[in-house]
């Protein structure tokens, strides 16, 4: 598979990953003032993010979430999407210009795989969604295990991050948005050394039940928070 790198970020050049580029400032200064008034958007535990590069794990609740998880950061978040969308006007510039990698689900996806790897390295952040698919009920699913080879490569710390309120304002099947209050919590970062015994063969079921517990305090944190300010 081959991937069409975004610009500034990728390729056999790589950009700063503190000093993101000026369409992905644009765009986080504009969601910013929207998500801010209409969302009553909030997000702490910034300062626990590590100085390098890492494995952003989120708990998903809404199509929402890839631009509510990083939308505090002074930094990009890279995440995955669908390789026939960079072909789409517009859609696909911000894509390729917002640090988005490209990913064929058709195909094994190895230049995806290199890619992300390469980013964290870099001292990039990659964004994933563990579970898989949105919650339903707003409870964490299971945790799938396609991040585990990732990690084994990248060999990084990971970052667990909760979302609470973002099922609410855009719900399955909702067209529009709709305003109330979403709170997004950063929790401590699980470091490479307590990880990699875990990332061994036949530990899976072990890291995967540390992930879990880690996410669903950054969630519960998340949560606490939001219904507080009720």
């Amino acid at each position: 598979m081959t991937t069409s790198p975004p610009s500034g970020s990728a390729g056999d050049k790589l950009g700063d990953p503190l000093r993101p580029n000026r369409v992905w400032r644009t765009c986080r200064f504009l969601l910013r003032h929207v998500f801010v008034f209409w969302l009553d958007y909030r997000a702490r535990g910034l300062d626990r993010l590590p100085p390098g590069g890492a494995l952003v794990l989120a708990n998903h609740e809404s199509f929402l979430d890839p631009l509510l998880a990083p939308l505090a950061l002074h930094r990009p978040v890279s995440y995955l999407a669908r390789h026939n969308l960079f072909s789409v006007p517009f859609i696909g510039f911000m894509l390729r210009n917002t640090y988005v990698i490209p990913i064929n689900r058709d195909s094994a996806g190895a230049g995806s795989f290199r890619e992300a790897v390469r980013r964290i390295r870099h001292g990039f952040l990659v964004g994933l969604f563990p579970e898989g698919t949105r919650s339903a009920d707003g409870q964490l699913g299971e945790i799938k295990p396609g991040f585990i080879a990732l990690l084994r490569h990248a060999q990084s710390p990971v970052v667990p991050v909760g979302i609470a309120g973002a099922r609410q304002v855009l719900p399955r099947g909702a067209k529009w948005m709709r305003r109330g209050r979403v709170r997004v919590a950063y929790g401590p970062p699980i470091p490479w050394a307590e990880l990699e015994p875990l990332t061994h063969r036949g530990r899976e079921a072990d890291l995967l039940e540390l992930i879990r517990q880690r996410m669903l305090a950054a969630r519960d944190e998340a949560g606490e928070w939001r219904a507080s300010a009720d």
